[in-house]
């Protein structure tokens, strides 16, 4: 059934490799920063005319399909299929609810929830468009902008994420298929999936890989650098980002040629531990009763307005929609192959009900309790008589000019620092791990040569 390793040579420069997808892959994404390399311009005026068509022509499209998604995976936790086993019925998890826990969290959030977890709630409370004229700047506008920055946030990524991993994990581990995008297709398209069409929905699952990693890998590199430039002053310049991201890449890449095992994993859950270390230490040096009563409130709150933002039609706020959810919308679903298909990877022996449960749920509270302390201290700075230089600081200075307010300014910062590297490198080895697991026709064990 599956004629996907015929195209692997044994030998030679592509050993290990379907050449047509290592070399298709690559020829289309170099072609892609060349054409914006050499006339940038050009391509900024293409793709900002691509971005504007599909925000004011395809939000309905983005909205509607990430609900369906929603749908389809709290439909599945209830269904007659929860208690089937991703692997053979004699299959057990491969790693520790933390470990896995730990790694699917790394991949599938990352650098983003670090850079607009205090950015996000800030901008919806300065410009809400869900709340009513008169009561800008209050406790409710406050509230409603927890309320969008946890619905970016919350169900709807993890259920596309839980879903695409669903697919690939039950088409692999319980039908042999490789463990690629393709693989997925194969009931609709048969035998085709192994051709011509199965290359194209590869290369563009590389290829949404590697510019959804691009978007948040210099997101990282741009807070990195500005928490750098803030604690040790550490100029501001293109070479500077360029030199950081060739550091960083380095750690990366000594944890990727590692293997998942002793270098990902451990990672990961070094990762975990340090975000938990942050998140405490906020907490108790923050306005910690406005923060833990915060959390259960925006986590209520959340759920009663899910339907509301969930639907497309007839809403007043068309620009937000557009501008914000479907934006959103279309970033996780870029996401989706590659941490789908790392999620896959390492969920072999759970029953699809634990699996869509824990994906769902757990990443959604944490992200909310990440949300509602960074983004509900900064609000309470804002709302107060010394949030003014947070408002006014750039993106990627907030979270830096936020603990100037706390305690332990310096040791926060540097943490917060660390933390940014750290995710740098987790989400860069996951989605190093994902292409060459597809570049190799769905083997997980590809090439060391490939993965450096």
């Amino acid at each position: 059934m599956n004629n996907n390793n015929q195209l692997m040579p044994d030998k030679g420069l592509f050993a290990g490799v379907n050449p047509i997808m290592a070399v298709g892959s690559a020829a289309l994404i170099i072609a892609f920063v060349l054409f914006t390399v050499i006339n940038p311009e050009f391509a900024g005026s293409v793709y900002s005319a691509a971005k504007n068509y599909i925000a004011s022509d395809l939000a309905w499209y983005y909205i509607g399909l990430m609900s369906l998604f929603l749908f389809l995976a709290v439909w599945l936790v209830f269904s007659r299929y929860g208690d089937i086993r991703l692997g053979k019925d004699s299959d057990r998890p491969e790693f520790t609810n933390f470990a896995w826990f730990s790694m699917l969290f790394g991949a599938g959030i990352g650098i983003g929830i670090l850079f607009w977890s205090i950015a996000e709630p800030i901008y919806h409370f300065q410009s809400n468009p869900l709340i009513a004229e008169g009561q800008e700047k209050t406790v409710e506008a406050a509230q409603v902008a927890m309320r969008i920055s946890i619905f970016h946030w919350g169900l709807h990524p993890w259920a596309i994420y839980a879903v695409v991993a669903l697919a690939l994990a039950f088409f692999s581990f319980n039908h042999g298929l490789p463990l690629t995008m393709r693989s997925v297709f194969y009931p609709l398209f048969g035998e085709a999936t192994w051709g011509p069409l199965g290359h194209i929905i590869d290369v563009l699952a590389v290829f949404a890989t590697i510019f959804g990693l691009a978007t948040s890998l210099g997101l990282g590199a741009t807070q990195a650098l500005a928490g750098l430039n803030y604690l040790f002053d550490v100029p501001i310049t293109d070479g500077m980002k360029v030199l950081l991201i060739i550091v960083i890449t380095v750690f990366a890449l000594v944890s990727v040629v590692a293997g998942l095992d002793k270098g990902v994993k451990r990672l990961s859950e070094a990762n975990m531990i340090l975000a938990a270390a942050l998140l405490l230490l906020v907490i108790i040096v923050g306005p910690t009763v406005a923060i833990l009563s915060g959390f259960f409130t925006n986590l209520v709150d959340y759920v009663i307005f899910l339907p509301e933002l969930s639907n497309w039609v007839g809403r007043e706020d068309t620009n937000f929609m557009q501008g914000w959810t479907a934006f959103y919308w279309a970033w996780w679903i870029s996401w989706s192959p590659f941490v789908g298909m790392f999620i896959a990877r390492i969920s072999r022996g759970r029953t699809i009900r634990e699996f869509v449960v824990c994906v769902l749920l757990i990443p959604t509270v944490v992200g909310a309790l990440w949300m509602s302390v960074f983004g509900g201290a900064a609000l309470d700075m804002v709302m107060g008589d010394n949030g003014q230089a947070l408002k006014d600081a750039a993106l990627e200075l907030k979270m830096f000019k936020m603990f100037e307010s706390f305690p332990m300014t310096g040791i926060l910062s540097f943490v917060g620092i660390i933390l940014v590297v750290v995710f740098f490198v987790t989400s860069s080895d996951s989605g190093s791990l994902v292409i060459d697991t597809i570049t190799a026709g769905g083997k997980t064990d590809a090439p060391t040569a490939q993965r450096v």
